[in-house]
């Protein structure tokens, strides 16, 4: 950890970072491929063609063109993403695609993270960030972050099931049950 926040501190300078460092916090390959792809004239920087990596550039209102797309610089990435059933939350995928397959590859390789998870069959609003810190205050329970859920079920939901899911659900990979803090039906 201490190598990288040193590195990260000697490529920036009063709030301008060299062009190569730009590219690949955004998820555009190593040091080494960003590096050749500027040389390359393959950037450009606010629309000006830099054949220079080592440029300096100023991250406020940065935008770069790789490949013919315009991509704004973000410190963080935060994308929300209305998740189609059929896909798993995880870079990894043991039966389904990943919902990683879904999102540009730049934004895959700077890091970015599922906020929370549901489970392949699952339709719904999805949170993805590469901001740990974010993440944190919205999935711990510590932070007392709701989360709403609405389920469609194929048989008629009874007293007893709700119950239940007050009472606590074990999941596979959870260490105890977990209890909605309130749940209710909503058609007859």
């Amino acid at each position: 950890r201490r190598r990288r926040a040193v590195q990260i501190l000697s490529v920036m300078k009063h709030g301008r970072m060299k062009l190569y460092h730009a590219l690949q916090s955004q998820g555009f390959g190593t040091r080494k491929v960003c590096m050749a792809r500027v040389r390359a004239c393959a950037v450009a920087v606010n629309g000006v063609v830099c054949d220079d990596p080592e440029t300096e550039v100023d991250p406020a209102g940065l935008e770069l063109t790789l490949d013919g797309a315009t991509w704004r610089y973000r410190e963080k990435a935060y994308v929300l993403m209305h998740k189609p059933a059929g896909h798993e939350c995880s870079h990894h995928p043991s039966h389904h695609p990943s919902v990683f397959a879904l999102l540009p590859q730049p934004l895959v390789a700077r890091g970015l993270q599922c906020v929370g998870r549901l489970d392949q069959d699952t339709t719904g609003l999805l949170l993805f960030s590469d901001d740990g810190q974010f993440i944190h205050r919205m999935i711990s329970p510590k932070k007392g972050v709701a989360k709403v859920y609405r389920a469609v079920c194929a048989e008629a939901v009874t007293d007893a099931m709700l119950a239940a899911l007050r009472a606590g659900v074990q999941l596979n990979d959870a260490p105890a049950p977990i209890a909605a803090l309130a749940c209710e039906k909503l058609d007859a």
